[in-house]
């Protein structure tokens, strides 16, 4: 374990002890189930160089200025000894460049948290009502100008779930838009800026932050931490984590472009955790996310534990991801860290972009388990979050445009099923659709784009724009039915063979979707046919309208016919039954519904109609179609029947049940948790 040391020389630094008399004269003057997911602890989070001028990508929202730079010096050395109150004294430095003409501007510091003391230097007054921030400017600037404004203010002695204290502990947690409440700021995604964070702290505190410790001065009983973040930060991504007596271990990720640099990863643990786990695997994970993503973009990364207060799963604070106590979990650390990518290096324009954060995220979780554990692994993980999201599907779309103007209620915006679930449900689907040189081509050609993207905010249209430059093709038509609209297809597909008399055979195959509740969803499709000399085939179309039919003629007599085999579409219902042919004689209509409840772990309900006294089949298949169970093989009378299926025996995964009567066959797929 390496501890944090003061080295004497420090001390001589003129530059800190200039630095010490400043600050305290501007205090002076101021006054495995799905808990085990990561993205499922993330969820939990959720819901309870001047100047840097590129920083949105094209469709990103604009706004009268744009912050450059917050300078904060944060006196927190009293929030450590009890009472640990919530009070603190704080200056702060607002460096801004005027977009367009103003005498003012409005900031977000909410009322029962803040209160705002004086301004000074380009600030001549202010008032602060509603929880806005209005500063008055000593004149008109005009576009393209660079100012700034100094702002005393305190934090009152108040718990606002964005600044916490308890025992010897202080941190923030602020997403989507708690940042306002421990200081005065431009409180939206898209505003990113630099930092540079001060804080005073008891000498017995390791405390982390955004970006590089500039310097540390011990001076008597107390500390002095600068953390100084070269990139552009968002404000709900800016972290205070610290605590008495911290344990801090630091493992070193050589860069891959130039191994003699070595990038510390920095965590820090409560007494009695065991971080080993993620220290680790730490190297290998910034290897892979680098190489499908780019190589890592900050100087410095970290995990830090929190206490109870942080009750949930993670928050990808940038640079030093937040944990609850002793969580050093894969699946959590792979989502969190995955952030650092989507999220942090590219954050989210608008809420409603949210897709581009967490969906992302979720689906990482997913690849790294195809890294560890193999595609039998990862393809586990996005039917789990299909799971999810068809228990819980809250039945509006991924992108509300509404979201944009109104940051809804935390329980809408990270709603875990859409959100989290059917967000990496659909970047599977874009995989499945382009195929994995062109899927994996576009995250790193978004992720690489200095231009749009890196180190800046993003919106869904630029990622789109994104993806069709790098796949030279109008892929507009997948997203705007996966994000921008809701629910999903379901498909009520038919089929027959038909011997053509010559050697050869036709498979006639009808795509319908029946769905009452979204509009078509264009996709390719594969079908698989199966023959009686036991080989099969597997053919993949563009289904791109309802009710689209489809010939295809083999040399050998298929014996059945599967649609969607490897489930790739994994956000559907689906029925599939053979079509009525001239040449058949039969006049009944069987009915097969969904068994219920499905998932399930032990026993489900299968309900079935039949028009008259008829022999019936009742079968149930694995993936492969190969046969698993017969319920059923009888001759059965009219009227609805229901019966029981137990999965004693039987693995867990997805299976088919059948429902056949002479040439007639309904399918529908069930899944055994």
């Amino acid at each position: 374990m390496k501890k944090i040391t003061f080295f004497p020389q420090s001390f001589l630094k003129i530059s800190m002890i200039l630095f010490l008399i400043i600050f305290l004269t501007e205090i002076a003057i101021s006054q495995n189930s799905i808990e085990s997911k990561g993205s499922w602890k993330c969820y939990q989070n959720k819901i309870h160089h001047m100047p840097f001028l590129a920083d949105k990508s094209p469709n990103s929202p604009k706004h009268s200025f744009d912050v450059l730079k917050y300078t904060l010096n944060l006196d927190l050395y009293n929030c450590y000894k009890n009472p640990f109150p919530h009070s603190f004294q704080g200056s702060e430095i607002l460096s801004f460049k005027i977009d367009t003409a103003l005498n003012s501007i409005h900031l977000n510091a909410v009322n029962t948290s803040l209160h705002i003391d004086s301004v000074s230097l380009s600030a001549i007054s202010f008032s602060h009502l509603n929880d806005i921030l209005t500063i008055n400017l000593d004149r008109t600037y005009n576009a393209g100008e660079i100012t700034e404004v100094t702002i005393y203010y305190h934090h009152l002695n108040v718990s606002d779930n964005a600044f916490f204290t308890g025992n010897g502990i202080a941190f923030t947690d602020c997403e989507p838009e708690g940042a306002r409440k421990w200081f005065p700021c431009w409180d939206r995604p898209s505003d990113k800026a630099l930092t540079d964070l001060t804080f005073k702290v008891p000498g017995n505190i390791l405390l982390g932050s955004n970006g590089k410790l500039q310097d540390s001065l011990h001076t008597g009983d107390t500390i002095y931490y600068q953390w100084v973040s070269r990139d552009p930060v968002a404000t709900y991504l800016m972290v205070i984590t610290s605590k008495v007596n911290y344990k801090l271990d630091i493992v070193y990720w050589p860069m891959i472009s130039n191994p003699s640099i070595k990038i510390p990863m920095r965590f820090y643990y409560n007494n009695g955790e065991d971080p080993s786990p993620i220290k680790n695997i730490i190297v290998d994970m910034t290897n892979y996310y680098s190489n499908l993503f780019g190589e890592h973009p900050f100087e410095k990364n970290g995990f830090a534990t929190l206490n109870d207060q942080f009750q949930w799963g993670g928050m990808e604070d940038q640079t030093l991801t937040s944990i609850c106590p002793n969580c050093w979990f894969e699946s959590l650390i792979a989502h969190e860290y995955s952030h650092q990518w989507f999220g942090d290096m590219i954050t989210l324009g608008k809420w409603s972009d949210i897709w581009l954060n967490e969906g992302f995220a979720t689906y990482c979780e997913a690849l790294w388990d195809e890294h560890v554990y193999g595609y039998t692994q990862y393809k586990s993980d996005i039917i789990s979050d299909a799971n999810n999201y068809f228990s819980d599907n809250p039945g509006w779309a991924i992108e509300n445009p509404n979201w944009a103007v109104t940051t809804p209620s935390a329980s809408e915006l990270f709603n875990y099923a859409m959100t989290y679930c059917k967000g990496a449900c659909v970047l599977h689907m874009f995989r499945y659709t382009v195929g994995d040189s062109l899927f994996f081509a576009s995250l790193k050609g978004y992720a690489t784009d200095t231009v749009n993207f890196k180190f800046q905010s993003s919106v869904i249209p630029d990622f789109m724009a994104k993806v069709n430059q790098v796949c030279n093709q109008n892929l507009d038509w997948f997203f705007s039915e996966w994000l921008q609209q809701p629910n999903h297809p379901k498909y009520a597909n038919t089929y027959n063979f038909y011997d053509n008399g010559n050697g050869t055979w036709t498979v006639n195959f009808n795509a319908s979707q029946v769905q009452t509740n979204a509009g078509f969803f264009k996709m390719p499709i594969e079908i698989k046919v199966s023959f009686i000399d036991g080989s099969d085939s597997t053919v993949k179309v563009v289904n791109d309208q309802n009710n689209q039919p489809f010939s295809f003629i083999f040399n050998k007599q298929p014996s059945a016919l599967i649609f969607d085999p490897d489930d790739n579409i994994v956000l559907k219902e689906d029925t599939l039954s053979v079509g009525i042919n001239e040449n058949n004689s039969y006049n009944h209509s069987l009915i097969l519904y969904q068994n219920n409840p499905n998932p399930f772990s032990y026993k489900t309900q299968i309900v079935f109609e039949l028009p008259s006294e008829l022999p019936v089949e009742l079968i149930v298949y694995d993936v492969f179609g190969k046969q698993v169970y017969v319920i059923a093989n009888k001759t059965m009378t009219a009227g609805k029947h229901e019966m029981e299926f137990i999965s004693s025996g039987i693995s867990k995964g997805i299976y088919y049940f059948t429902l056949k009567s002479g040439t007639q066959m309904l399918v529908k797929k069930m899944v055994v948790m």
